[in-house]
């Protein structure tokens, strides 16, 4: 699924991406809020939601080789967090929806976790 539809189905804003990498495909997805579950999630292409925002966040995203990492719950990183992100080129978003129903929009459009 490209991350523009991930965007579309989320009714989520870019704050960092241009439309080139927004069009970059993710495999599947993993939520949480806790980083080491993030670290024991070993799928690149992927990406990831989660209500956490520190820098920390981006820097798992980076080790894992996530695209595109979707705020959930109208949460919005900071401009070192958006800087950092840049560097990586990591798409950032964000949603008003809850980490359940997010989840559940993209597995029901056909994103999984597979991998799990």
């Amino acid at each position: 699924m490209k991350i523009s539809e991930v965007i579309q189905i989320l009714s989520a804003e870019v704050i960092w991406g241009d439309e080139k990498l927004c069009e970059r495909e993710v495999q599947n997805a993993c939520g949480s809020d806790l980083m080491s579950d993030v670290l024991a999630y070993v799928k690149d292409q992927s990406l990831l939601l989660t209500g956490l925002v520190n820098p920390q966040v981006i820097r798992t995203a980076e080790m894992m080789d996530f695209l595109c990492i979707a705020f959930v719950r109208g949460k919005r990183p900071d401009d070192a967090m958006i800087q950092l992100a840049s560097e990586y080129n990591i798409v950032l978003i964000s949603t008003e929806e809850r980490m359940f129903s997010a989840c559940g929009k993209l597995y029901a459009a056909g994103l999984d976790g597979s991998g799990l």
